[in-house]
């Protein structure tokens, strides 16, 4: 005889449900492909507040019964093949300009130029001015060592 199916509730992050038709000896991989193709290694299944991690493991060794509910998390980040050839660097996407780099050479740039406007035009900075400028940047020195210091 045919195993009977069960329906699960598939809930995502933002609240959205899917419904997945699974017997109970499927295993947790095989739901990961049935109904995520391509994305088994970004998605994250969480029953009862227990991630599921075992692919190996069966829906019922998980005592998962009709009409449970799995939260799923789909991570943007997952580990990508390195390109490989030189066609690689003609993607747009991944030649696209990644204006977050910039954001470090742009912060010391404008430092040094309100440092530099202090120095050459003392008169025109008070010294609330200069205290504000020294603060942001200490402030800043230090961000930036925490960040790239890994």
């Amino acid at each position: 005889p045919a195993e009977p199916t069960m329906v699960l509730r598939l809930k995502f992050l933002n609240d959205t449900e899917r419904l997945a038709r699974v017997r109970p000896g499927d295993t947790v991989g095989a739901l990961k492909r049935d109904y995520f193709p391509g994305q088994e290694q970004q998605v994250r299944l969480i029953y009862q507040g227990q991630l599921l991690r075992d692919d190996t493991q069966s829906l019922a060794a998980l005592h998962l019964a009709h009409n449970s509910v799995l939260h799923c998390h789909i991570s943007q980040h997952s580990p990508a093949p390195a390109p490989a050839g030189p066609r690689a660097s003609t993607d747009p996407v991944h030649a696209a300009l990644n204006v977050g780099s910039l954001m470090l050479p742009l912060f010391v740039l404008m430092l040094a130029v309100l440092w530099y406007f202090q120095l050459q035009y003392r008169h025109v900075f008070t010294a609330t001015a200069t205290t504000f400028l020294a603060g942001l940047t200490l402030l800043f020195s230090f961000m930036a060592f925490t960040m790239y210091r890994r």
